[in-house]
């Protein structure tokens, strides 16, 4: 007589599942019982909410039992200023580029206002106020929109553009001119990085310096352009023509930096952006930071494209070494590249 192999072989899985097919149908049958001997319906009603209860008990999430589930409407609506920043857009009777400028800023998620440094003899016209403040409402990306104000000045000074500014809600501030338009998603990495350095200046247009060895004596120094920055590879500065610093340095560019220094910059009609690299420098003994990105110059002209620009600078850096008695800049050869968007190795 043959064997049924299906019935006289040990299987040690097959033993396991009969077992665990055994138990759920004696749980059901357990469970039948207990309802059928509840003789009350008020306990059955009773058994089917704790059931129910239970079931929500493990859906909810945990914050919203504990009482401090997080409100995202709310948080939307209430802007972190810590999160946002400041364009200071410095301006000279150049309004056709002033409109582009506070039209691309204003489309940028995480500017919390706008303000333009005026110093021309005429205050700007209703005219060109109504335009820029349609320009901020419209263009605005979010439900946010920037604030927008004039900063005004009785008189042309440079310095104009690092006065202090009551009322700023963030600590970040974003200089730029009004002919350099740097693209939103290439700010807002910008921005990242002072966040993570926030005693820096943190910026798009770098500058060097070096000893010149050809000078005997005292120690003379070359300031070097782009291309001198390109070639040998290092930077001591970025421009505040396209920059991020705190705004407390507003305050010691003011009140702390020699008044001398404001005396020559005043005088000379430039060299402003050297005496806040300088000024940063001195108060941190840190390098800046370049950020690589695309910059956009919209203007046709402006100081650096005057005769003996190069002679000029080359002077200023050295009569601010003298005022402030040593050379405070800090070479770097770091760039910080956003590698969502760039390869690097």
């Amino acid at each position: 007589m043959g064997l049924n192999t299906s019935d006289s072989v040990y299987s040690p899985s097959r033993e396991k599942g009969v077992m665990r097919g055994g138990s759920r149908h004696s749980v059901i049958k357990r469970v039948r019982v207990a309802l059928i001997n509840i003789g009350s319906f008020k306990l059955k009603i009773l058994l089917v909410l704790c059931i129910v209860f239970a079931l929500l008990l493990i859906a909810a999430p945990t914050g919203s039992l504990m009482g401090w589930r997080y409100h995202h409407s709310l948080h939307s609506k209430s802007p972190n200023y810590r999160l946002r920043y400041t364009v200071l857009i410095n301006t000279w009777r150049r309004n056709s580029l002033l409109k582009q400028a506070v039209a691309h800023y204003a489309s940028c998620s995480s500017i919390d206002a706008i303000h333009v440094v005026w110093s021309e003899d005429d205050l700007p016209s209703a005219t060109l106020q109504s335009h820029l403040r349609k320009a901020v409402y419209s263009k605005s990306s979010s439900n946010y929109k920037p604030e927008f104000r004039f900063d005004l000045n009785e008189d042309d000074n440079l310095n104009n553009r690092f006065k202090p500014i009551e009322g700023l809600r963030n600590d970040a501030i974003f200089s730029v001119d009004d002919d350099v338009l740097i693209p939103c998603r290439t700010l807002e990495f910008a921005f990242s990085v002072w966040q993570s350095a926030p005693e820096s200046m943190v910026g798009f247009v770098p500058r060097m310096h070096w000893v010149d060895a050809k000078k005997s004596g005292a120690m003379h120094y070359n300031y070097g352009g782009w291309w001198s920055v390109w070639w040998m590879g290092t930077y001591s500065m970025v421009l505040s023509k396209a920059a991020f610093f705190h705004k407390k340095y507003l305050d010691m560019y003011t009140y702390q930096m020699p008044a001398s220094v404001q005396e020559y910059v005043s005088r000379e009609r430039n060299c402003e952006d050297i005496a806040m690299s300088f000024l940063v420098a001195n108060a941190t003994g840190a390098p800046p930071i370049w950020v690589k990105g695309k910059v956009f110059e919209i203007g046709s002209s402006g100081i650096s494209s005057l005769k003996g620009h190069s002679q000029r600078r080359n002077k200023c850096l050295n009569d601010f070494v003298t005022l402030y008695g040593y050379m405070p800049l800090v070479p770097s050869n770091v760039k910080a590249v956003n590698a969502q968007y760039e390869w690097f190795w």
